[in-house]
């Protein structure tokens, strides 16, 4: 006969399966609450007298009725409780036993569309058909190695695959930018004094240059590049003091600056590409006083916390997503001194990157 613990030990495990088997749910409940903007109907809501309320609540019945005409209230119901079990939205019981209300917490204001800090551009990105297929591959992957899971899935690259797909292209650059926005914040906060003495920087992979205008606002004497391929400038705005330039940072056209900028570019290629990626970047400073700005994940493997978990997870995106990798100091090291920058130091900041700064001397 099995003893207690160990029943106890058997039964949290089969839990645990479930739990990790049906993860999917989680993030399926979250694109639900994105698209039917339950986060911005609640943040909207005033009382019925017109006060206003800084900490909005709403019954679900008020919030069925901003949704859709004839809205499935059970499933609503249902979904809600997951999300607030999940600590995505918070629930209030009144004591006279009305009707529950519904309210945001820290996590539900990362959903506000229209936020200057949001979400919920990636999590529609990170939750499209075309971007989930590739996550059915990774056996495959593993068994075979070879192309990257996306390429598996679709047939080609993910870079390949938006510039043929404008719908793909839309949701990724508009992901990128909502991440660019807070990631910004917490740069130029915590990489202080780094842009002093950069009278030009350009942005390497700076998709529509949202990332490179923040940091010429910021510094308005920095005469900006955002540099990506063509496609992706194509839709690129105006911003002041940023010129957008089309190519290729492998074919070694990347435009001559004081110093380079690359954000959440380096993860998502293989040692090799980064070692080509990083020559280019080399051509295009000044030997003496150049300098690269690095800003993405370093990854502490046995380091604890719910940032370098999700720092794990992300390293997974990679091989869904790209044939690149999050990486170890020791492994920036690696190919930063074959790219041709033998000196560096890593700059944390509070966010999931941080700061890589190299040297070509």
């Amino acid at each position: 006969m099995q003893e207690e613990p160990e029943i106890e030990a058997s039964l949290r495990g089969q839990a645990d399966i479930w739990k990790y088997m049906l993860g999917f749910a989680d993030s399926m409940a979250l694109k639900c609450a994105v698209e039917l903007r339950i986060a911005d109907i609640i943040h909207s809501h005033r009382p019925s007298d017109g006060a206003s309320n800084s900490n909005p609540m709403i019954a679900l019945s008020q919030l069925a009725s901003c949704i859709a005409p004839s809205p499935d209230i059970t499933s609503l119901t249902r979904i809600m409780r997951l999300l607030v079990r999940r600590n995505i939205f918070a629930v209030h019981h009144p004591s006279d036993g009305g009707e529950p209300l519904y309210g945001l917490t820290h996590s539900s204001r990362w959903l506000l569309h229209d936020a200057e800090l949001s979400l919920a551009p990636i999590i529609v990105m990170e939750n499209h058909p075309c971007l989930m297929a590739p996550w059915h591959y990774f056996s495959r992957r593993v068994k075979e190695g070879g192309p990257c899971a996306f390429e598996m899935a679709h047939g080609l690259d993910i870079w390949d695959y938006a510039s043929q797909n404008p719908e793909i292209n839309k949701l990724f650059n508009d992901g990128m930018a909502c991440t660019s926005r807070f990631e910004l914040k917490e740069i130029l906060t915590g990489y202080e004094h780094g842009f002093d003495g950069v009278g030009s920087l350009v942005d390497v992979g700076g998709g529509t240059g949202s990332a490179v205008a923040e940091i010429v606002k910021a510094y308005p004497n920095i005469k900006g590049f955002n540099f990506d391929l063509p496609h992706v400038v194509a839709t690129a705005p105006v911003y002041h003091g940023v010129s957008h330039v089309g190519g290729d940072m492998f074919e070694g056209n990347i435009p001559n600056a004081d110093a380079v900028f690359m954000k959440r570019i380096m993860h998502d290629w293989s040692d090799s590409d980064c070692i080509k990626i990083l020559k280019n970047c080399r051509k295009a400073i000044p030997e003496k006083s150049g300098k690269i700005i690095i800003v993405d994940i370093v990854l502490e493997p046995n380091g604890e916390g719910t940032l370098n978990d999700t720092r794990l997870v992300i390293d997974l995106v990679m091989i869904a997503h790209t044939s690149g990798r999050e990486r170890t100091e020791n492994e920036w090291k690696k190919i930063l001194e074959e790219g041709g920058f033998p000196r560096h130091k890593v700059i944390k900041i509070p966010a999931l990157v941080s700061i890589v700064e190299a040297y070509p001397m």
